[in-house]
């Protein structure tokens, strides 16, 4: 056991290696614990979206993802055997990613592979039994063995457990919602069949009262011809609607544990609900599983946090979770390592619930919606839909560690740093994008300026951030081609196609602040050492 450890994380799923990856990249020494002997084989969670791809560029991982992944084209819509819709999954195009197809067993492959270039392997059967915490610290009482236990003290304990969170539950969290009365059966095979391929199938049998009684989901993987499908399973009249696994905790969620479904099982939902002819082969794994909507009432207590679906449960529609539980992750690890270094404000550590959660509740009301209508009943223009199913319009504008600014052109302070093109460097023969400058950094600070005129006191500024943010600030001035540099001794780059002027609306001297989660601490016009300080001083202390 080691003596050095600052965070325990309890799982290790894509939740608490993106957790545990993000901590380590940062220079805290973690442990990441798993009551599993192995990563499963299971090609559950499945959807990543483009701003995960984001996440994953700015942790260094992405090229690993996406030579593993699949992209995914758009979704057909059928009902009672008829074409309904043609959804075409097409963002604007200075949104770096697209959608992808990735088993959740790569995912987490990908994450531990990182991992293991910090030296940090994932503790693979290591049980949390039970832990206690005080003003400095949190005790965890781990089993490692039958008969084998030990004690971890830690400064913070990060629950990132699932569904059946033993975190959670000893942390007395309540976790109101409800389930879905049905169960439904998954599975992942390969469908010989007729349609297009990188798109999804959505295929509804609707009653002659137009209530949906009957339900195919099949999204493409990565392999030939390759598909986890999913379908409601009929009910049992006999049944009482509680069965399945996680009653104890009341988060009826996941895989029941009974028998698996055999190909003929799945070959039967086919005929009966697939809009073309088809035929199913090579079962690699199928279940029978259950779905509730859930969320705690806090995402923290005093030295504890959890996160994922230890925080919030809902129904796959979109494929949310897995993509917001990461994005938990994300947005607490940074938080965590400057506490650990003692740098951080104390309300910082407060952020994440104030963050956060607010997210859970949307996903969770937004999912549980379109469980039965599809995101195609979504209210919203399909563009705007199309952004927020991509998780691109996340945003953290009533934060208390933001620096709120006018409202206008432009993102604002908690919105997400969107990217793009045509950044030059003098010592670059290539152009470089913006995500290239924020790649495996913390924060960011972007001091944009149209003409020479205005550059005065950038340095000073830049020097006096870097004092108040502790060293834990990188500086760039981003200057109009015909801006004269003179003599700047901050690191430029010009802003050659315009594009970052327009992206970020810079029109002459302006200031942005971007976040170690790619969120924007403040955006400031002009640029004032009175703007920035004030947005740094809301993190650091």
């Amino acid at each position: 056991m080691s003596d050095d450890t600052r965070v325990l994380v309890v799982g290790a799923g894509p939740v608490g290696l993106t957790a545990a990856l993000e901590l380590r990249r940062h220079g805290v020494a973690c442990r990441l614990v798993d009551r599993l002997p192995e990563r499963l084989p299971y090609a559950r969670a499945v959807g990543v979206q483009p701003r995960t791809l984001e996440i994953w560029d700015h942790m260094g991982v992405v090229r690993a993802a996406l030579d593993a992944a699949l992209p995914l084209r758009g979704q057909l819509v059928y009902a009672n055997g008829a074409e309904e819709a043609r959804i075409e999954l097409t963002l604007p195009p200075q949104v770096p990613y697209g959608f992808a197809a990735l088993p959740q067993y790569e995912t987490e492959r990908v994450l531990e592979e990182a991992l293991d270039g910090y030296g940090l392997p994932v503790e693979r059967g290591c049980e949390l039994l039970s832990f206690t915490q005080d003003a400095h610290g949190v005790t965890s009482l781990l089993r490692t063995a039958p008969g084998r236990e030990s004690e971890v003290r830690s400064e913070f304990l990060v629950g990132c457990d699932g569904a059946h969170s033993a975190v959670r539950r000893q942390l007395g969290l309540s976790f109101s919602g409800g389930a879905f009365p049905d169960e439904y059966m998954l599975a992942d095979v390969e469908l010989d069949w007729d349609l297009p391929p990188g798109y999804a199938v959505r295929s509804l049998h609707l009653a002659e009262d137009g209530t949906l009684d009957d339900l195919l989901v099949c999204i493409p993987l990565p392999g030939r011809s390759r598909y986890r499908v999913s379908t409601l399973v009929p009910r049992d009249p006999a049944g009482d609607g509680t069965a399945g696994r996680g009653e104890d905790d009341g988060a009826a969620h996941g895989p029941d544990g009974g028998p698996a479904p055999g190909i003929e099982a799945v070959a039967g939902v086919l005929d009966r609900l697939a809009p073309r002819p088809v035929t199913a082969s090579a079962l690699r794994w199928s279940s029978v599983f259950r779905i509730s909507h859930r969320i705690v009432d806090r995402y923290a207590e005093g030295r504890v946090f959890v996160a994922g679906d230890a925080a919030h449960i809902h129904p796959p529609t979109g494929a949310q979770g897995m993509n917001t539980g990461i994005q938990d992750a994300r947005n607490l690890a940074w938080k965590l390592a400057l506490a650990v270094r003692g740098v951080a404000q104390p309300r910082l550590l407060e952020s994440y619930d104030a963050e956060r959660r607010p997210v859970g509740e949307e996903v969770v009301g937004r999912t549980v919606r379109h469980a039965g209508q599809g995101v195609q009943a979504d209210p919203d223009d399909p563009a705007t839909v199309l952004l927020r199913e991509a998780q691109l319009l996340v945003a953290y504008r009533d934060s208390p560690v933001v620096e709120p600014g006018a409202a206008g052109p432009g993102p604002v302070a908690g919105d997400r740093a969107p990217d793009c093109g045509g950044l030059r460097d003098a010592l670059c023969a290539f152009p470089l994008r913006l995500f290239d400058l924020l790649r495996g950094r913390g924060h960011v600070l972007l001091l944009h300026a149209d003409a020479a005129d205005q550059l005065k006191g950038f340095d000073e500024l830049a020097e006096e951030a870097r004092r108040v943010a502790r060293g834990e600030l990188t500086c760039y001035a981003v200057l109009a081609p015909g801006a004269d540099a003179g003599e700047l001794l901050l690191p430029v780059v010009r802003d050659a196609g315009g594009e970052f002027r327009t992206t970020y609306a810079a029109d002459g001297s302006t200031a942005v602040l971007v976040r170690p989660d790619g969120h924007l601490g403040l955006r400031a016009a002009p640029a004032s050492s009175l703007d920035v300080l004030a947005g740094l001083t809301r993190v650091f202390a």
